[in-house]
């Protein structure tokens, strides 16, 4: 199995570890790091890639998630995670079904314009939204941002 690999096996170790770092210390998923280093630079396909990222997270995930869950400074909400568990179930579902159907250049190309959207997103975002109380919803948080930048923009303008 090992002979038959397209690059020396010394190299998916190091794939592995540098997901597993990034990972591991910035909550990233696998698939930021290995689909592109298994497209870009093993000449995988872009859904084999996509796949093979997938498989790899099952395990790195709950060792990670275990870590994160006995650091007693980590505050982890077990009804958050079971939520978006749920959801994730149901998305990965969708997910894979739309991209057995679309063609791997496009899903290239949407993945890429995705990891684009959320550096760009993380760069110049705000650092911390409000946290959202009982009677808090994201469209009013959203609004709520919104004028408070506008106020400290306008007021910083004014001096």
């Amino acid at each position: 199995m090992i002979s038959q690999l397209s690059n020396p096996w010394w190299i998916f170790i190091l794939f592995g570890i540098c997901a597993g770092v990034l990972s591991g210390a910035l909550g990233l998923g696998a698939g930021i790091i290995l689909v592109p280093a298994l497209v870009l630079l093993c000449d995988f396909e872009q859904k084999s890639a996509q796949g093979m990222a997938l498989a790899v997270m099952v395990p790195m995930v709950l060792v990670g998630a275990l870590r994160y869950w006995k650091n007693p400074e980590v505050d982890m909400n077990g009804a958050v995670i079971g939520l978006i568990i749920l959801g994730a179930l149901a998305g990965v579902l969708a997910g894979t079904e739309i991209a057995a159907r679309l063609p791997g250049h496009i899903l290239r190309k949407v993945f890429a314009a995705v990891l684009l959207l959320a550096a760009v997103k993380m760069f110049v975002g705000p650092t911390r939204l409000k946290r959202l109380g009982p009677d808090d919803s994201l469209t009013s948080q959203k609004i709520t941002n919104l004028v408070e930048s506008e106020g400290i923009n306008n007021e910083s303008t004014k001096q």
